[in-house]
């Protein structure tokens, strides 16, 4: 898996994969029969509800890092259209330190939602088991709006159905609309961000965004302070990443994250190390190596490769699996670049005002990529003409097959890399420690 697929190859490869994802467009006769039992199931809610302002306000999204972080400007949108409300958001308990934080809420909630716990299935019965006893626990709650912020999130739809919330708003996708009192159009294209602010302003009865590519029109930049990426870390974070950091002042800090949540959206294991040893030589970096615990199997490859030939001014280190989320949010505001896959720490670095590079694979760029300003972030993708195809569960033993991502040069990413830091002017001092 370390070689690049050549060009003949891989085109046909590509033509593949775009029959393959053509056929499974199609619903399955499982999923037609489901969507049959949503649309029956969902006649036992009210379709209607009375339009007052909300006093209690639950935002449901099930999702990992990434989306929770693209999910904060709309509660901060919600936020300054109810600012006397009550304000809480139910997560997964792998997403409760991601908005421990927010400014925004009043109250954080979690829910072990079927899907999404990353474990293997059990009972085939479960989700609904659970669904029935979290539906019981939110009713005593008595919240008045529920916004389902996933667009294909059912489960959650349902949910604040059972919960008897009388105003349930969502996107209009099939197996969701049927448990919403307002669905709202979800636009193909649309980047996450924006869709979430455009639920949350048809919550205050504000007219729809107006987009233009990517962008809002008509009130702010949607990179503005208004509608930036926000997670909150500690004084103490911080401190805990200044003494992570090398004491050299004046050489700019390049954080590395290899890992993703995804296998065919890991680069190659060489390409790693290359690039490090090119930031290092070339812009006199300082490489820190960032991941969890599990993801040293990533890091550790990459570093023995750099062992060999004449050592580095600076070698390269690595935290894996030392930092918190907090700590490495703290860690990234260092850096005057942080690189790695599509993935939620790349998206917690442009929370953190870092300058990003994301090597993109088979994830929409226009829908998933960076949040942020492209003279700060920079998105390099191979040339498969299959991209995107938005399937990350391709097996094992097909890996070798789609190169979307593992074909991405180190030529590319040091050019993206060499733009963004001469804008950041790899700024002196970077990776000094205060005093």
């Amino acid at each position: 898996m370390d070689d690049i697929t050549p060009s003949a190859q891989r085109q046909a490869l590509a033509r593949q994969h775009r029959q393959t994802m053509a056929r499974s467009t199609q619903r399955s006769r499982r999923q037609s029969t489901r969507l049959r039992l949503l649309r029956w199931w969902g006649r036992r809610y009210p379709q209607s509800s009375p339009q007052r302002a909300p006093r209690r306000i639950l935002v449901i999204r099930p999702d990992h890092l990434g989306d929770l972080l693209f999910a904060t400007p709309a509660l901060h949108l919600l936020r300054a259209t109810f600012p006397d409300a009550h304000i809480a958001v139910l997560v997964g308990p792998w997403g409760e330190a991601v908005l421990a934080g927010n400014r925004d809420l009043n109250e954080l909630l979690t829910c072990p939602f079927p899907g999404f716990t990353r474990q293997p299935k059990s009972d085939p019965l479960a989700p609904y088991t659970l669904l029935r006893a979290e539906a019981q626990w939110l009713a005593t709650m008595q919240f008045d709006l529920a916004l389902t912020l996933r667009f294909d999130h059912w489960w959650g739809a349902w949910l604040a159905a059972a919960a008897g919330i009388p105003q349930r708003l969502g996107y209009a996708i099939d197996e969701v609309e049927p448990f919403l009192t307002r669905p709202i159009p979800y636009v193909r294209g649309r980047h996450e961000v924006v869709q979430n602010l455009a639920l949350a302003l048809a919550a205050g009865e504000g007219d729809q965004l107006s987009v233009s590519g990517e962008r809002l029109v008509g009130g702010a930049n949607e990179f503005d302070s208004d509608w930036r990426l926000r997670f909150e870390f500690s004084d103490k974070d911080v401190a805990t990443a200044d003494a992570f950091l090398p004491t050299q002042p004046g050489r700019p800090l390049v954080a590395i994250h290899p890992g993703s949540g995804a296998a065919v959206k890991r680069w190659r294991g060489a390409a790693w190390a290359e690039l490090a040893k090119g930031l290092a030589v070339e812009h006199d970096a300082q490489v820190i190596f960032t991941g969890s615990a599990g993801e040293a199997e990533l890091i550790d490859p990459a570093l023995a490769l750099l062992e060999v030939g004449p050592p580095l001014a600076r070698p390269p280190l690595s935290l894996a699996g030392r930092t918190s989320l907090g700590v490495l949010a703290a860690l990234y505001s260092r850096c005057a670049l942080v690189i790695g896959p599509d993935s939620g720490p790349l998206h917690l670095a442009v929370a953190a005002g870092a300058p990003t590079v994301h090597l993109y694979g088979p994830v929409d760029r226009r829908t998933f990529g960076p949040w942020g300003s492209p003279q700060r972030h920079a998105v390099v993708t191979s040339d498969w003409i299959c991209i995107p195809c938005n399937r990350l569960d391709w097996p094992d033993r097909a890996l070798g097959e789609h190169g979307c991502l593992r074909d991405i040069t180190v030529a590319q990413v040091l050019a993206a890399a060499r733009r963004l830091l001469a804008v950041s002017g790899a700024t002196p001092g970077l990776t000094e420690l205060p005093a």
